[in-house]
């Protein structure tokens, strides 16, 4: 129990990601929790619009960098997150950075943040989507470069964070797949966006981040390209697309960490029984060996009801503990 209580949060998520089996409870932390107006009686910065952010004064331009931080704050406490994923509102200039250091001062390295970092081609919108396709087929050369640009452009605008103590890792949300199965076919995939997803994540790592690749959908027909190129977890594991977290670690549970991956269909619709079977079943297969970081299969949306996240949570909070029986290690 001292090693327990030894260690913060940011710690015991750092633990995760690198495959080992933190003490206590089994980390989480939610991608985006967007009910902070049922919780705190706050508008999530991310539904923030700060038109007039220039004609703000200085100190009510900190008050509001300080609410925001707060509403982060408060809520990864609340739930016993180790996590902090830092959204700008819109309008607000350097906004992950400024409430990464408001963080900082107020919680030190209690938790482990980060922000988002894609640059890789994701599902286009269904203006874009028959533009793309004929792309491919026609100027295939010219998607690659735009690729590689895109890439190096975010890891130029990466790098000055990097060393300062704010970001611990990146977010990787570029979505690649459907329920059905990816946009592109796999050998699309390893044309046009494995390349450069790995040469994202390798340079992320050497400039110390580690790395969290979301993609809802169902990433079967991919996943082995995902995991080589080597980010640190895989978010979400989306069982409403067939992904079987029992599946993927046991096939891949020693190579990168799992997010995931309770039912958020059945936070929505389904019962308080279907709900806690989904909660277990996750921290059943995710848990043993460690490498594993318990949360929702996307997000806690707008609409979702707050009551049945905290059910989700009560399932974590008694039986998503190593050492308690239940990660059967």
């Amino acid at each position: 129990m001292e090693t327990t209580r030894a260690l913060t949060p940011r710690q015991r998520f750092i633990m995760a990601l690198e495959g080992k089996q933190p003490p206590g409870h089994v980390p989480t932390f939610e991608l985006v929790f967007f009910l902070t107006m049922e919780l705190l009686g706050k508008v999530h910065p991310l539904h923030r619009i700060f038109t007039q952010w220039d004609q703000m004064s200085p100190r009510e331009q900190r008050l509001q960098v300080a609410d925001c931080a707060e509403v982060y704050i408060a809520t990864a406490r609340h739930y016993g997150h180790s996590a902090i994923f830092i959204h700008s509102p819109a309008g607000m200039p350097e906004g992950e950075r400024r409430i990464a250091e408001e963080i900082r001062s107020r919680s030190g390295d209690e938790f482990f943040l980060c922000r988002h970092g894609d640059a890789t081609l994701a599902i286009p919108d269904g203006e874009e989507m028959v533009k793309l396709c004929y792309r491919l087929a026609d100027e295939p050369q010219a998607v690659k470069d735009e690729q590689a640009r895109a890439v190096d452009a975010q890891l130029e605008a990466m790098a000055p964070l990097a060393g300062q103590g704010l970001f611990d890792g990146m977010a990787l949300c570029s979505d690649y797949c459907f329920n059905s199965g990816p946009f592109l076919s796999p050998g699309q995939f390893a044309e046009f966006v494995a390349p450069y997803l790995a040469r994202l994540i390798e340079g992320y790592r050497q400039m110390g981040y580690y790395t969290i690749k979301h993609t809802d959908g169902n990433i079967l027909p991919i996943i082995d390209q995902l995991v080589a190129c080597r980010p640190h977890a895989l978010h979400s594991l989306d069982p409403q697309a067939g992904v079987d977290i029992a599946y993927v670690k046991q096939k891949y549970g020693r190579q990168v960490c799992l997010i995931g991956n309770v039912n958020c269909g059945l936070l929505q619709t389904g019962t308080d029984e279907q709900v806690i079977e989904s909660a277990r079943y996750a921290l059943r297969h995710g848990m043993p060996g460690g490498g594993y970081i318990f949360s929702t299969s996307n997000c806690v949306y707008t609409g979702m009801l707050l009551e049945r996240y905290e059910l989700m949570m009560g399932v974590w909070q008694r039986e998503g503990v190593y050492g308690s029986g239940s990660d059967c290690a």
